[in-house]
């Protein structure tokens, strides 16, 4: 697009630009083909694949909250067979990077998952979703303790070359810490951040709304967090930092390249404006031409401390 370089380099692969749309808001994205130009995406994160089919949570799975949703969906998903004979056939014509979207219970999980996945080459990358319960320690996610966020990682690492990002939870006392973990076990990039544990309660009812009792709160909600968290992770690691939490607009997205991100993801925003990722992609442009700059990376160095 025009003079401005919009690319942005994890390990030894590009993504085209910096706008990219969030695991679990865009399915296996022939969902939304018919209404976005999906070559202008920057990357397309996969709804999360898991080593066996999942059938997700019990209904109500989504409800409205002010400036935001709680969901609890579960994971639902068709497993990584079904995903390979029959979602990356259809993702193979897309015209913009797959990044499949990887969770699991235990760490074994996510090795097989990976080392399955590895049997295609339509893949761009791996996006790790850490938030997951290990049910061998006792349920605690993998992404609250650093030890096992590195172990994790440095297990992937060693079965795939293609780059490795790790997402984040925000449900941590020091993200942080969580993050140098990451970067040590050797991810590429970190996405920062995922949903944040949120409640509803019915009052007539006198139970909460899901059955899950808890589900992940998105939307504009968690956008000064994401923002905040993004700004503290960029500085705490070498590695990209892929910011994500309430973008609904281009002054949104502009507050995470400016607090450190190298790149974005689109979540909330595409249920509300499907078109939201080029517009954000457009705006991020007009902004770097009036700050004379030329290429997106460098909107970091903006921010004055």
């Amino acid at each position: 697009m025009g003079s401005i370089n919009h690319r942005i380099r994890i390990r030894d692969r590009v993504l085209p630009n910096v706008v990219g749309v969030a695991s679990g808001t865009f399915g296996y994205g022939g969902e939304y083909e018919e209404l976005v130009d999906l070559s202008k995406l920057g990357a397309l994160y996969t709804k999360a694949v898991t080593l066996n089919p999942r059938p997700g949570n019990d209904l109500p799975r989504l409800i409205e909250t002010p400036s935001g949703i709680i969901n609890s969906i579960g994971l639902a998903n068709v497993g990584v067979d079904r995903f390979l004979s029959e979602k990356i056939p259809e993702m193979a014509a897309f015209a913009c990077p797959i990044i499949a979207n990887v969770a699991g219970s235990t760490e074994d999980e996510y090795r097989e998952v990976i080392e399955c996945l590895e049997a295609t080459d339509v893949l761009w990358g791996y996006e790790v979703n850490v938030s997951c319960p290990n049910v061998k320690h006792g349920g605690l996610a993998f992404g609250t303790d650093p030890d096992q966020i590195e172990r994790l990682t440095g297990v992937l690492r060693s079965i795939t070359d293609k780059p490795l990002i790790v997402k984040l939870t925000p449900n941590v006392t020091d993200m942080a810490i969580i993050a140098k973990a990451a970067e040590q076990g050797g991810a590429d990039a970190l996405s920062c951040i995922n949903t944040c544990v949120g409640m509803v309660i019915d009052t007539r009812k006198k139970k909460p709304v899901f059955a899950m009792k808890t589900g992940g709160l998105s939307g504009p909600a968690i956008r000064p967090i994401g923002v905040a968290m993004t700004y503290k992770v960029s500085r705490a690691v070498s590695i990209p930092v892929i910011g994500m939490g309430g973008i609904m607009g281009i002054d949104d997205a502009l507050q995470y390249l400016l607090a450190g991100a190298s790149a974005i993801q689109i979540g909330t925003g595409n249920f509300i404006n499907p078109k939201l990722p080029e517009e954000v992609l457009a705006g991020v442009e007009r902004y770097c031409l009036e700050n004379d700059l030329t290429d997106v990376a460098k909107l970091g160095a903006l921010l004055q401390d």
